[in-house]
This record gives C-alpha cells, structure tokens and sequence, in this order.
C-alpha cells in the first residue's frame, strides 16, 4: 500500500525527516509514536501534500504510484485522507455543506456520480448517529466553536464518508478526554478492513489500548529508531523515549 525510503523533508529552511523509512502493508494500521518535535506532523503533512513541506530526497510510493508527483485533491481522490491534530475552522460554511461539496469533488475526480442533496443528506445523518454528531453540529460553521472532542468526531465522519485506502491520524487523541475517546476509537476501528490501511500517529499509549495497531514504530529527529508490537507502547509509557529521543541529527 504504502512504501517510504530515505525520505528527507524541510519546513523552510529546516530539515526535520532526515532518512525515513516506512512500509505499510494493504489492510494493516501501523502507529507512530515519538518525542515532541521529531518529524511525526511532518511525515502526515507530507503524505497529505501540504504546501510548505519539501521533500529534498527519497521516495513515496503509493498503490505503485509516485506519490510525491500528485497534487493534494489527487492524492485525496486516490483516497488518501488526513485527520488533522488541529482542525480547521472556516466561518462561513456549514457542516453539510462542506461535506457534500468535499465528497461529490472527490467522487467528480474518479468519474463517479455525484450524490444529489438528498441522497447525501441521508447518507451523512446515518454515519452521523453513529458519532454522535447530532443535527444541529453540522448545521453549524464548520468546526467553528466547536468542542475537541466534537472537532475530532466530525474528523472521523469525514474519514467515513470519503472512504479512503489510506487514512492519516495525527494525533487524533489530542484533547480528547476519556469518553470522547473511546468514541472517536470506536469510529475508527469500525472502519478497519483488509482493504485499508491506517497509519495512527500519538504520543500516548492510552489510544493504542482502543486502537490496536498491528506494528508501532518509534520517531525520533526525523528517522525510525525502534519498532515493534504492542509491548513497545507499554514501554515506552513505562520508561520514557529515553535514548531513544536523543538520536543524533
């Protein structure tokens, strides 16, 4: 599904991936997990396609495609969806607005029919109930006033109506208190399938108790350092990044 080597990244005139590695397997959730400031943004940012973040050297592969060749709304209608740490907010537009216009601009790219306004209505209140994002949340300004754990639910709606092979978590448990989420995890583990693979990037273990992933990998300045299965989260919490967090640059 997804194949990283030697990627180096800048913000501006600073290098934060330094020889990245990564390879995520068709239907596997991979987590990363690291200190403060050692690239784990960057890397989703990247993968997303965000304007600001360039990649000097290595490669991404993507279902056998340069990813690093397409636009943003490309790679988003190969379905390649990005849960932000810190969603935007844009007055001025609702909810279900920006859900129709987002999902019918994707399904436009892949040739597909569009929903009609009807259709989508009903297709966004029942993935909706399932979240908890009641009638009058997407009624609202998107994300405008809203709650974290409500930025958050609303991030996993989207997840679930544009249906992506790859979905990107930052952090997706920042803010979050403990009801908020065990839901948000439940969304996300109803949309696990062999058919698509998630890369969840935390600082904690506690979300990896909800959200099992198949391997964790540790990220520090910017390259791997560690890995390994579930064990490694509670060592981590137990013990600190440690050595771990002070790879030299």
């Amino acid at each position: 599904m997804l194949e990283i080597k030697n990627l180096h990244a800048n913000v501006g005139d600073k290098e934060i991936l330094k020889g990245l590695t990564l390879t995520i397997e068709t239907g596997k959730v991979h987590a990363i997990m690291g200190p403060n400031g050692s690239g784990k943004s960057t890397l989703s940012y990247v993968l997303a396609g965000r304007e600001g973040y360039t990649v000097t050297a290595g490669s991404i592969t993507y279902n056998g495609e340069d990813l690093l060749a397409l636009k943003t709304e490309e790679r988003a209608a190969k379905r390649i969806f990005l849960a932000m740490q810190y969603p935007v907010e844009i007055p001025g537009v609702t909810t279900m607005n920006f859900l129709k216009t987002a999902l019918n601009a994707q399904r436009r790219a892949r040739g597909e029919s569009e929903y009609d306004a009807i259709s989508i209505l009903k297709l966004v209140r029942a993935k909706a109930r399932v979240l908890q994002v009641n009638e009058e949340m997407l009624k609202r300004a998107l994300n405008v006033g809203f709650s974290g754990g409500e930025k958050k639910r609303l991030e996993i709606l989207q997840m679930s109506l544009f249906e992506p092979k790859l979905a990107v978590l930052d952090e997706t448990d920042s803010g979050l208190d403990i009801d908020a989420l065990k839901l948000v995890a439940e969304g996300v583990n109803a949309l696990r399938s062999p058919e698509r693979s998630m890369l969840v990037i935390t600082h904690y273990q506690r979300l990896l108790d909800y959200i099992v992933p198949d391997r964790i990998h540790v990220l520090a300045n910017g390259r791997m350092v560690a890995e390994g299965g579930k064990e490694l989260a509670h060592e981590l919490e137990a013990t600190g990044y440690g050595d771990l967090g002070k790879v030299p640059a």
